[in-house]
């Protein structure tokens, strides 16, 4: 049985739904769902530059195109005008048979210049490694690691981010929910197909945190009105929200959590480096759906002797003292264990990457107060897509370009009935691999991840129900030495740019790693 509304409002936005750490909301005013006097409608806008970079050699032409495009409801007002970068291979013969890209990143509310200027497009903001970044002048550098040398791309604003909003008669609550989110997406991409000539290129999603629950939906939809997909790559992976949950009576989200907990304590040196993280994973893994899952199963039967010693082995692999395991129950939720690992550095630990520190201001607070990880890159690529979108790409507008965060967003599915759940987007995705045979899936799991943790993903995908074995090896889970954002690490960002380019490159269904395989 799943968790009720309450729990998902005020587990769930408090911790992975933040994925993008946003920069501070809009004011009310800017983000009025309930607006009584339609906004003016904009025409359509367009700046359109020409550019070069090299990559591994070779010298890539290609056209940038920031712009917007109205988006209408079912009578055919303008309801909304989105925003989105476009970027493709100008020397391309034939751009009909270019394989084409949509990228986004999650939130829900967080724009994509994450992905757009972290990881994938032609141009990169560099930010310091698991520290904070400096302020500015920042440098911004050509992207050795961009995909436009195998795939043209277009990054998706949703409304409510980047230079996206309703506008019209619409509203927020026209955009801003799992379905809503996703009809709304799927209307811009077969709008852009369409006005461009793509419908004949391979086709491709590629989304970050919310961006995967996003995909698995909007893949469905998409399928279902007639564009199939060759491929989806979720990067830091939920489709199950339960999975993320630390609520009283329900024991899931400790096990999922015990090995990321274990990579990051022996990051941090609390706990002696292992002789090989790949073995010593496989092996938390195993205790955490064993020995440990089985302890906390038993609830109040379990005997003393027993939880001493499940104790003693959590206190090896997390870094937890034994006495602080008994204390918690044997359950410790991520906001306690960010606070407590470091707490005798004076430090708290990052969410969405857990190898960035910062001062943990008061030594006897509970849970952590914050992200270390978040505060360390906010400003840079807030800096990074306002001068880039603005000045190389000559994008004119008055508005502020919105890192993310104030949507309000709704988690009511359509056709939902009875009693409220957590989100759950598995069966979507389970559909589009049985509309699609031929669709592939890569997820992309970063071991220092601690707002989308690896086993999580594991979990779910191992757990997709009506997937013949011929389908689950269209599903493929690559790791890295790193964060929720992967691609912040530079080492990890060449293996993110190498495996999704060869994702794309190469058409044929791969044999799938198993689920807690290294």
């Amino acid at each position: 049985m799943r968790l009720g509304i309450i729990v998902l409002t005020t587990c769930v936005f408090a911790l992975p739904m933040n994925a993008q750490r946003p920069a501070p909301a809009t004011a009310p005013a800017e983000r009025d769902t309930t607006k009584a006097v339609p906004t003016p409608i904009p025409n359509e806008m367009s700046s359109v530059t020409d550019h070069t970079i090299r990559i591994g050699g070779q010298l890539v032409p290609y056209r940038a195109t920031a712009a917007t495009m109205l988006l209408k409801n079912d009578k055919e007002e303008s309801i909304g005008v989105l925003y989105y970068t476009a970027y493709t291979r100008s020397d391309a013969k034939d751009p009909s048979q270019r394989p084409l890209a949509f990228v986004y990143n999650g939130g829900p509310g967080s724009a994509s210049a994450w992905l757009h200027m972290g990881a994938f497009g032609p141009r990169r903001i560099v930010t310091t490694d698991a520290a904070p970044t400096p302020p500015p002048p920042y440098q911004m550098v050509d992207n050795a690691n961009s995909l436009i040398d195998v795939t043209d791309m277009v990054f998706i604003d949703p409304i409510g981010t980047g230079f996206s909003k309703p506008v019209g008669k619409g509203t927020g609550k026209d955009f801003w929910g799992v379905d809503e989110d996703a009809k709304a997406l799927a209307q811009f991409i077969s709008q852009y197909v369409s006005r461009n000539g793509r419908w004949a290129s391979p086709k491709y999603l590629i989304g970050e945190s919310y961006g995967t629950t996003r995909s698995a939906v909007l893949g469905d939809r998409l399928q279902r009105d007639g564009m199939s997909l060759n491929g989806i790559v979720l990067i830091s992976s939920v489709l199950d929200f339960e999975t993320l949950l630390f609520a009283p009576g329900h024991d899931l989200s400790y096990e999922l959590y015990l090995p990321s907990y274990a990579a990051t304590a022996a990051y941090h040196k609390v706990i002696a480096a292992p002789a090989n993280m790949g073995a010593f994973l496989t092996e938390v893994r195993r205790y955490a759906m064993g020995d440990y899952a089985a302890a906390l199963a038993a609830g109040a039967t379990l005997p003393a002797d027993r939880k001493a010693a499940v104790a003693k082995q959590v206190a090896a692999y997390t870094g937890l003292s034994e006495d602080y395991l008994l204390k918690a129950d044997l359950r410790v939720p991520l906001r306690q264990y960010m606070a407590e690992l470091q707490r005798s550095r004076g430090l708290v630990t990052g969410r969405l990457d857990s190898r960035f520190s910062g001062p943990l201001p008061d030594l006897l607070t509970e849970n952590a107060p914050g992200d270390p990880q978040s505060a360390a890159i906010t400003g840079a690529f807030t800096a990074a897509a306002n001068a880039y979108l603005r000045g190389e790409l000559k994008f004119e507008t008055q508005d502020r370009y919105v890192m993310g965060g104030g949507v309000q967003w709704s988690w009511a599915r359509e056709g939902q009935r009875g009693w409220a759940t957590t989100t759950y987007v598995g069966s979507e995705l389970t559909q589009a691999l049985v509309t699609n045979p031929h669709l592939r899936i890569e997820s992309e799991n970063g071991y220092s991840d601690l707002a989308t943790p690896f086993f999580a993903t594991e979990y779910t995908v191992s757990h997709l129900a009506g997937l013949s074995p011929d389908l689950r090896d269209n599903i493929t889970l690559k790791y890295y030495d790193a964060g929720h954002m992967m691609y912040l690490y530079e080492p990890a960002l060449a293996e993110l740019k190498q495996n999704v380019a060869r994702f794309i490159m190469n058409p044929a269904p791969a044999t799938a790693r198993a689920a807690g395989s290294n």
